[in-house]
């Protein structure tokens, strides 16, 4: 039960991964937290997959443990499938890095969000469920507040020095402060939908994400879930999917898994449940991370591509980084766009990263076969790469090999603090 009141330390937008962890851990030292969250949870939401990584993060939660005795599948690899059926060799992580992290899961995000947000009320946070943020409050620019309505106590006027906006892709902040920018290549879709009783490969490779070909770099993700259930969608260009024969999904769907051998048969044995689904083009970068009293976290700060799974990393990692750089910025009073910039700069750097992977995997010219040919330390940087391990490597020598064999994008500056002169 919520103590009603209209001022806190930090009023954070939306309780997703990145929201419920920045408000977590600054609940835990000893901040006032409000997170206002415009759905009831549990609630449903796409992106299952957890990369490696994802462990420090949910380690400084205090979560490992939770996750280590739930049903949830543990994913060892990830393999890459041609349109014939072959199977890649897997990318097994505990062949890379000798530590519990080199096993990870594959979640429901209904349970594994509202874990997330559990953990945030344990640690202190105030939480208003189906309250949807309206406006940025401001005062001579500086953002000082959220006005809000809420199904239980109306209109809201809520106020905070800092107000963290983790809206996820309704980039609250974003689009009102017009700083949406959509990248100039990843211009894909995602049709998507479950299966119960679907096949699953043995041994190791039972939980395994699966990355699955289909024409023109299009791609099946093949997630397997607790209860018997798989996730699998369909990743592509609008154009391809939507060829002007038919706008129905099943129908869509049910075209392409005759693509790939490999998904039809491990289809086969399964029974389709509940909706197929549809998302528009989701690849964007907004051009900044904070202004004064706002800061961005997770999808509301920018959103790659659904390939290897890197969205719910990047949250949780922005929670984590963001709610040490508001601690200080709290604890001495200054909470200019100024004290987020180093937030930023690191924010920005990993999806750099991330996205030279991404342009490669879409290129026409490459395969990661080629790609590993090149020499024994190629494997080991792009597991680095597809396990989240990101922070402080020397990923030079890899992308002078993938520029060989793909076209890769200039770096951009966006998601970094807007600092005015």
């Amino acid at each position: 039960m919520i103590s009603f009141k209209d001022k806190y330390d930090a009023i954070v937008i939306g309780a997703g991964p990145a929201g419920s962890t920045t408000g977590a851990l600054l609940a835990e030292k000893a901040h006032d937290v409000l997170i206002v969250e415009k759905e009831k949870f549990p609630r449903y939401h796409v992106g299952e997959s957890l990369m490696p990584f994802c462990y420090f993060s949910l380690e400084r939660l205090g979560l490992i443990e939770k996750l280590h005795h739930s049903e949830n599948p543990r994913k060892f690899c990830v393999q890459f499938v041609r349109q014939n059926g072959s199977v890649s060799q897997p990318f097994y992580f505990f062949q890379h890095m000798d530590h519990p992290s080199s096993t990870t899961w594959q979640v429901w995000r209904s349970e594994f969000d509202e874990m997330l947000l559990d953990k945030a009320r344990e640690n202190g946070a105030s939480v208003l469920e189906e309250t949807k943020a309206k406006a940025l409050l401001k005062d001579d620019g500086r953002v000082v507040g959220v006005r809000a309505q809420s199904s239980e106590f109306g209109e809201l006027e809520l106020h905070a020095p800092l107000v963290v906006d983790a809206s996820g892709r309704d980039c609250f902040a974003a689009i009102r402060e017009q700083w949406m920018e959509r990248d100039p290549k990843l211009k894909k879709i995602a049709i998507w939908t479950y299966f119960k009783g679907a096949m699953r490969d043995p041994g190791l490779d039972e939980g395994a994400t699966t990355v699955a070909y289909l024409p023109n770099k299009g791609w099946f993700w093949y997630i397997p879930l607790s209860g018997d259930m798989v996730s699998v969608g369909i990743v592509a260009e609008h154009d391809y999917l939507f060829d002007g024969s038919t706008k129905d999904l099943p129908e869509i769907f049910n075209r392409e898994l005759k693509n790939n051998r490999w998904i039809e048969e491990h289809l086969s044995q399964g029974e389709q449940e509940g909706e197929y689904r549809v998302t528009g083009e989701f690849s964007y970068r907004n051009k900044f991370c904070a202004i004064d009293g706002l800061v961005l976290a997770g999808d509301a700060l920018g959103f790659l591509d659904p390939v290897f799974s890197s969205g719910v990393f990047l949250a949780l990692k922005s929670g984590v980084m963001l709610a040490d750089a508001a601690d200080l910025a709290l604890r001495k009073g200054d909470l200019s766009a100024a004290t987020f910039e180093q937030y930023g700069k690191s924010m920005r750097d990993s999806i750099e990263t991330m996205r030279k992977i991404v342009y490669a995997f879409y290129d026409e010219g490459f395969s990661f076969k080629d790609l590993v040919m090149k020499g024994d330390d190629m494997r080991s940087d792009l597991t680095d790469c597809l396990v989240g391990n990101v922070d402080d490597n020397d990923f030079a020598s890899l992308f002078a090999a993938m520029s060989k064999l793909a076209e890769l994008p200039e770096p951009i500056e966006h998601g970094l603090a807007k600092v005015e002169p």
